[in-house]
């Protein structure tokens, strides 16, 4: 479970100081696909860096599983990002000079205990797996440069579940795709939610992706309204 209790973020340029949120309170449970909806610069990206351990609320805490994650240091943050958390952003964020299946197996190649984690000792196994689940088994090979924008995101996806995570974090994902792909990513997320017990949580302007979600959260003006 993720809970945000109290969280203010305040952007401070000189003497100036831009609230980009404020009292924002939410859980997100075991299995849940929720949609996080509103205007840009709302706040909503803002909210998932702060849900998933990547920036730093100026006030209130979030806790994942029931444990401060800002209350750690860098290095317990970064750790339980890699065990718990997958993100997947609008830009795939992919490394061009390696393979579709180099791309998802590195996530599991960081884990601290890689070294001890059985399912680690098989991270080409897992790899291949996962582009199968996501359709790209056949592309394994291909480098990011080699595979369309839709067939990038996937990729982006298997890689964020190699490590099996509990949250699956997603910043408009379908927002670089044309329609035929950003369908196939949806049912994916849908499939995800839904057949395991992983929650997903994707920041979007596709209503498409709200349609299918079990939970609407909208955000205007850095509050949930």
């Amino acid at each position: 479970m993720i809970e945000v209790k109290n969280v203010h973020k305040v952007y401070k340029t000189g003497a100036a100081e831009l609230a980009v949120l404020q009292n924002i309170d939410l859980t997100i449970r075991e299995g849940e696909f929720v949609a996080i909806c509103g205007p840009s610069g709302a706040g909503k990206s803002t909210l998932l860096h702060i849900m998933g351990g990547l920036d730093r609320p100026t006030a209130g805490t979030v806790l994942i599983d029931g444990n401060d994650i800002y209350a750690s240091g860098d290095r317990e943050r970064a750790r339980v990002r890699n065990a718990k958390v997958g993100f997947v952003f609008q830009s795939y964020h992919l490394l061009p000079e390696f393979s579709a299946l180099e791309n998802v197996t590195l996530p599991m190649m960081m884990r601290p205990d890689a070294r001890r984690s059985p399912a680690a000792q098989r991270p080409r196994e897992r790899s291949t797996a996962l582009l199968e689940m996501v359709g790209l088994g056949a592309r394994a090979a291909h480098r990011p440069g080699e595979l369309s924008g839709g067939e990038q995101q996937r990729v982006a996806l298997a890689r964020a579940m190699i490590n099996e995570p509990a949250f699956l974090l997603c910043d408009e994902p379908t927002g670089n795709l044309d329609s035929a792909s950003g369908q196939a990513v949806i049912e994916l997320l849908v499939r995800l939610s839904g057949g395991k017990k992983t929650a997903v949580v994707v920041v979007t302007h596709d209503g498409q992706i709200a349609k299918r979600a079990d939970r609407i959260l909208n955000i205007r003006d850095g509050k949930i309204v």
